[in-house]
């Protein structure tokens, strides 16, 4: 039997509650049978892929590893995932590249099938890699389930790790939260920016973003979003900023305005 997880709140005070008890729900969900069945599975025979096709191949591998990285809804897509790995990520031209979403670039990045002369897939970190992320990913799929906000919350963390680790400016920073859909949701909402950002021109959207990050949050460099005090302050923002929009939605914008002068204190 899955184990479900325990959300009885939600806003911010249901993130407060998640956080408190993440540990232990986390750990009771990586225990159920269907995550340790996969899991084991993975870590017994991952180190067997040499390749791309390998992997497609195999469909409960490739679950666990689309899984890691929240890209779940590819697992039919094979033709597109193996093109997507067999690429790599280390010429302009890449698949990976071209799409808007970062996380896969990050996710080919992460098996190296394109990258190296030898797939990452025989280190013997890897299998434990790419489990711990797998396992995140689906506890905060499963928490979506009952609260999609706070399943965004959840991903900042690994999110932000990933956009630090794989670029080394400031622009190129913003340009892959700016890709990363459910990173740039949380960025949008928290630094109150509309939906229709998303037409503009893409360095007009990345300095309206940093200009916006630096007004609100106190700094436009991503790298100051590594300090886990700073994320839990986007995080808020974020969950107290949806809830007004729902609540003002609801119940007219005067309650949603007190949570926002809250949000700022």
């Amino acid at each position: 039997m899955s184990f479900q997880p325990v959300v009885p709140l939600t806003g911010y005070v249901g993130w407060r509650f998640l956080d408190r008890t993440i540990e232990a729900q986390q750990a009771a969900f990586s225990q159920s049978q269907p995550v340790s069945r996969a899991t084991d599975y993975f870590r017994e025979n991952i180190g067997n892929v040499q390749s791309a096709a390998d992997l497609v191949a195999n469909r409960q591998l490739l679950s666990v590893a689309l899984g890691a990285f929240g890209l779940d809804d590819d697992i039919d897509n094979r033709f597109f995932i193996r093109k997507i790995l067999e690429d790599g990520t280390l010429t302009d031209d890449a698949l990976a590249n071209r799409l808007a979403d970062s996380r896969y670039a990050e996710f080919s990045r992460a098996f190296g099938f394109g990258d190296r002369i030898f797939p990452r897939t025989g280190l013997p970190s890897f299998p434990n890699e790419i489990i711990d992320r797998f396992e995140t990913q689906q506890f905060s799929r499963a928490v979506g389930d009952q609260n999609n906000d706070l399943r965004l919350a959840m991903n900042v963390a690994t999110g932000i790790g990933d956009v630090l680790e794989q670029n080394s400016t400031n622009t190129g920073r913003w340009f892959s939260i700016m890709g990363n859909a459910p990173l740039r949701s949380v960025f949008q909402t928290a630094l109150g920016l509309p939906s229709s950002i998303a037409s503009i021109d893409l360095d007009q959207q990345r300095e309206i973003f940093e200009e916006r990050a630096a007004a609100i949050l106190g700094s436009g460099e991503v790298v100051d979003l590594a300090d886990p005090a700073e994320q839990e302050k986007l995080i808020r923002l974020f969950l107290v900023r949806s809830e007004a929009a729902q609540i003002s939605a609801a119940t007219g914008a005067s309650t949603a305005l007190t949570l926002l002068q809250a949000a700022r204190r």
